[in-house]
């Protein structure tokens, strides 16, 4: 099980300084969760994820059920043992991937998302290649193609398989593209998935329920109120978030307004440098994102000067070449190599390229949202 204390409130804003205490240690909030799919964060050691600052990650269920399935984890001891990971580990329900290979992959849109009209999901629709029925989802597997039937039961199954220490409900995450009739229908799916995972789990692990609703607010409210009526550990709000940043933070804000503040809560796939400051100060504790990692593999690095695109020659010849990634970071990366060495990986695909911009990019994540907590203890936000 897990424990939460809030040690500071802001004057200014919803944000709280918290710790968080789980079978793995403890955790400062807020804090940023790199995302783990596969039991690793791309390219890292479990070391390396630790010495970037990384506090706990999260796992993805989906494919760990397909790779290399919940039984061989459970056999090795559970995530942590399995992949030799020293920190707190939550796992996602497996209602992300409805969307993400379901009506996100459709209509190729993501969390945040201006929309067509022409492209609404109404009330009854199906996406092409999954099928959600009252009971759970069938998912097509991309290792063999066979059919995959998951569930508030099989999810909460598995995740007790997988062993992390913190675990989701199971839930259908609705895209930006669903009309308020299907979200309606959808959440009436989500929140009663949502009592039978509390009834099935026998896990000493902590169960965060998932606020859904979309960008409707009456929608978004009722969830947040059910959700907070029920014996959850903590709180996940998922979903898609409207238009636009602005329209996000609004959306959460009308969620934190109905959880219990002596629990956790976390936002789940939400995490570009530009939103963190203003998810903190809506009241989130924790959130994951895989930009770090994804970007890196693209070349891109964030340093105090902006996001950089390693790939441009610039960076490959000239003053530029010798100058170090960012001289305000205190990575070793930034320590002992220059833009020229990380072009020239980068540009020549070479793999210890992908390592070394991940490590910054994470370190730099964790360092900025360390930078946040300090403001949060000296009351300047």
């Amino acid at each position: 099980m897990i424990e939460f204390k809030i040690l500071k409130k802001s004057d200014k804003s919803n944000a709280r300084l918290g710790v968080l205490k789980t079978p793995h240690g403890e955790v400062e909030t807020p804090c940023f969760v790199p995302v783990a799919t596969q039991a690793t964060v791309k390219t890292l050691s479990s070391d390396e994820i630790i010495s970037a600052g990384s506090q706990m990650l999260i796992a993805n269920t989906f494919h760990l059920h397909l790779k290399p399935g919940e039984k061989l984890l459970k056999d090795h001891g559970g995530i942590n043992k399995f992949a030799n990971i020293k920190i707190p580990i939550m796992t996602d329900s497996g209602g992300f991937q409805v969307f993400s290979l379901g009506f996100g992959r459709d209509h190729g849109v993501s969390k945040v998302e201006k929309i067509k009209p022409e492209e609404f999901i109404k009330k009854g629709s199906q996406p092409k290649l999954l099928k959600i029925t009252e009971e759970g989802v069938e998912f097509t597997s991309y290792v063999d193609g066979s059919k995959i039937f998951m569930g508030p039961k099989e999810s909460i199954k598995i995740q007790e398989k997988i062993g992390a220490d913190i675990i989701f409900a199971f839930d259908e995450c609705t895209a930006p593209t669903a009309t308020k009739e299907y979200t309606a229908e959808s959440l009436k799916k989500t929140h009663r998935w949502a009592d039978i995972c509390l009834g099935v789990k026998k896990s000493n692990q902590a169960l965060y329920g998932i606020v859904q609703g979309g960008k409707y607010k009456d929608l978004r409210v009722e969830s947040a109120k059910f959700i907070a009526s029920r014996p959850f550990d903590g709180f996940g709000i998922g979903g898609e978030f409207g238009g636009d940043k602005k329209q996000m933070v609004k959306m959460i804000k009308w969620v934190t307004e109905e959880l219990s503040e002596n629990k956790p809560r976390h936002l789940l796939g939400i995490g570009y440098l530009e939103d963190m400051e203003k998810i903190i100060k809506s009241g989130i504790d924790t959130f994951d994102c895989t930009v770090p990692t994804h970007y890196a593999r693209h070349g891109n690095a964030f340093t105090s000067k902006g996001k950089i695109d390693l790939t441009k020659t610039k960076y490959l010849k000239g003053k530029a070449s010798k100058e170090s990634l960012d001289p305000e970071c205190s990575c070793f990366v930034c320590r002992e190599h220059t833009k020229g060495y990380l072009s020239h990986l980068v540009r020549a695909h070479e793999i210890t390229g992908l390592r070394l911009l991940s490590f910054h990019n994470v370190h730099y994540f964790n360092k900025y949202v360390a930078n946040i907590r300090e403001k949060i203890k000296k009351g300047l936000i």
